[in-house]
């Protein structure tokens, strides 16, 4: 059996923060795996400044601060995941929160999602169009691009607009979509990559914008989790060369000076 730990950007709260509908969607990504997979939704430890996370987001300007402060948090769960029976680690959010620091802690794969399906991409095609969720998404993302060395592979980074009450306007958010992407082909674009998990394909399935569109819209979360599967049963984890390790116990992530 393997299994999989899908990590969640931010703690959990309850009534404190948004809904998270954890058994809705463990089904839906297990949907995704393989036979011999459970996939289980993990939460970070809460942290100082956790708050930032629903202030910005309240105000629909998520421009990548929050993955800055939750970062320590995200690799305490990454190590306590390794150190309890997981056999990969795959940060949720579409824009790798935590990644390259988890890869630095432990040896089993470390997954982001923006650079996993990016490279799948590129091996269908030249050209990719990007689906962000909001404005301030769009200069994050090309940021996250540079550093990658991926952004000359983009075509447009485009945002959709809407990222409250997601729920109730999954028509709106398809529509919106659905122009988006045919501008990005008119503009060159030869396959699709949508950020923004809890838009698509949460929400709105990519199946389905790409019957819209005529182009393949990529699945993420569905692509990250047959990649770690292959990880898994290749033995494949990030170089210890790359992301060179040392001996480490979690009493390092916890304790203070």
């Amino acid at each position: 059996m393997r299994k999989i730990l899908f990590l969640n950007q931010a703690p959990r709260k309850g009534d404190k923060g948004p809904p998270y509908e954890v058994e809705k969607i463990e089904a839906q990504l297990n949907s995704y795996a393989t036979a011999g997979t459970k996939v289980e939704i993990g939460f970070p430890d809460d942290y100082e400044g956790s708050q930032l996370f629903n202030t910005i987001g309240a105000q629909s300007h998520l421009n990548g601060l929050h993955h800055m402060m939750e970062t320590p948090a995200l690799v305490r769960k990454i190590f306590w995941a390794a150190e309890n029976g997981y056999d990969a680690v795959i940060s949720s959010n579409t824009f790798d929160p935590g990644v390259d620091g988890g890869r630095l802690a432990v040896d089993i794969p470390v997954i982001g999602l923006l650079r996993t399906t990016m490279h799948a991409a590129l091996t269908l095609a030249d050209r990719v169009g990007v689906t962000v969720p909001l404005g301030p998404h769009v200069p994050y993302t090309w940021r996250h691009m540079r550093t990658l060395g991926l952004d000359r592979f983009v075509t447009e980074i485009q945002p959709i607009g809407v990222y409250v009450d997601v729920q109730k306007r999954k028509d709106e958010i398809f529509d919106i979509t659905v122009k988006l992407i045919k501008k990005m082909i008119a503009n060159g674009a030869e396959i699709i990559m949508p950020l923004g998990g809890a838009l698509i394909p949460y929400v709105v399935n990519p199946d389905d914008l790409a019957r819209e569109t005529g182009i393949q819209v990529l699945n993420t979360k569905a692509i990250g989790i047959r990649f770690a599967e292959a990880c898994i049963d290749l033995k494949m984890t990030q170089s210890g060369i790359t992301y060179p390790r040392t001996k480490l116990n979690y009493a390092d992530f916890t304790n203070k000076l």
